[in-house]
């Protein structure tokens, strides 16, 4: 009869270990943000603020992510055009979904892609003060081009932070598996030692 309820209890828990694999699976592919969702949303909101202002002389970074003529004219090169697309794919898109959806996996891209619109941000204003070919001078960074540069630094530290944290369902289910595995552990135990 022992055989029969150790039989049984081992297929209970190992119903119970299934769905706590499936809930812990779950868990895993979740954000939570906390506070740091406030922070994120702010400079989401003042990277699309920086699109609105200059990026260098009459060039706005609207300008700039739609390439009209005021930006051939500002002489803006390649860095610019490539800091500003990842700002709004990455710095605005997927941050946007990453806080609405609370997907790790979202969250993960916002931040691969902010930091190399980090780099580009910098390149950018390097690039602005510095005499094209020919020593063609043009205007230097502007407010929109700086604002921006430091908003998506902001982003990409506090995305980091949120990605890399463990929330406190994830602590929880993981302790929880570590007290199954502990009593499943001491149930073979003592039926191998017939206690």
């Amino acid at each position: 009869m022992g055989s029969v309820n150790s039989v049984q209890s081992s297929k209970d828990f190992e119903q119970f270990r299934e769905e706590l694999d499936a809930v812990e699976r779950r868990i895993a592919g979740e954000i939570d943000p906390g506070v740091r969702a406030m922070v994120v949303a702010g400079a989401v909101f003042v990277l699309l603020l920086s699109l609105v202002l200059p990026h260098a002389g009459a060039a706005r970074g609207f300008d700039v992510l739609l390439g009209t003529d005021v930006t051939r004219l500002e002489h803006i090169g390649l860095p610019s055009r490539i800091f500003v697309w990842f700002a709004v794919v990455f710095g605005v898109g997927f941050s946007l979904l990453a806080l609405m959806t609370r997907r790790w996996v979202l969250a993960w891209i916002a931040v691969a892609g902010s930091a190399i619109g980090c780099a580009f941000g910098v390149f950018s204003i390097w690039h602005r003060q510095t005499p094209g070919v020919g020593n063609i001078y043009s205007s230097g960074p502007g407010i929109g081009l700086i604002l921006g540069t430091l908003a998506i630094m902001v982003l990409t530290f506090h995305w980091i932070r949120v990605v890399w944290s463990r929330t406190t369902l994830q602590l929880e289910a993981e302790e929880q598996r570590r007290r199954a595995a502990a009593q499943s552990e001491e149930r073979d135990r003592r039926r191998l030692t017939g206690e």
